[in-house]
């Protein structure tokens, strides 16, 4: 017996439309009214520069002089032991992160969306120094990707800017 109803899916777009769904990256989007507009603050420390970097990829880098908006993005990060043997060794560690934003216009210095996203990764400092070293420095550069796709789903979701 077929199950699949195209009537269905020819009523899909139809059904987006009258919810209010708006492609992010479509005309009028939140995508497209972004890309390339936004200065990112500069980054003070390492896991701030990876942040910044993904931010820049998503957003578009752009001059400073011709944005119209800027973001300004703190990061903040705790390292927590996960796994503690019997003999008292943590074999394994999570990063929890939070960075807290707030984007602005720059004319008017009007707020236009502010708040803080927050992730975790984790790594196993089972092997050798180097292995450990390693381990955690790719558990924080992907948080900060994760961070950073966090928070660029938050502002492209709830924005609302003239195209």
């Amino acid at each position: 017996m077929w199950w699949f109803n195209r009537r269905a899916l020819l009523m899909l777009p139809l059904a987006l439309a009258a919810c209010g769904f708006q492609p992010v990256y479509g005309p009028g989007g939140a995508g497209s009214t972004l890309y390339g507009k936004v200065e990112v603050s500069a980054p003070d420390d390492v896991e701030s520069y990876w942040l910044v970097q993904n931010l820049e990829q998503t957003l578009g880098r752009s001059a400073a002089a011709g944005t119209d908006y800027k973001l300004d993005v703190k990061v903040t990060t705790t390292s927590q032991g996960q796994a503690i043997t019997a003999s008292n060794e943590t074999t394994r560690y999570a990063i929890v992160g939070t960075a807290t934003y707030k984007l602005s216009d720059k004319d008017s210095g009007a707020v236009l969306a502010s708040g803080e996203v927050e992730s975790f990764t984790g790594y196993s400092a089972t092997g050798s120094t180097v292995d450990t070293l390693a381990g955690e420095r790719d558990a924080r550069q992907r948080l900060m990707t994760i961070l950073s796709d966090m928070l660029t789903t938050k502002l492209y979701s709830t924005l609302d800017l003239p195209a």
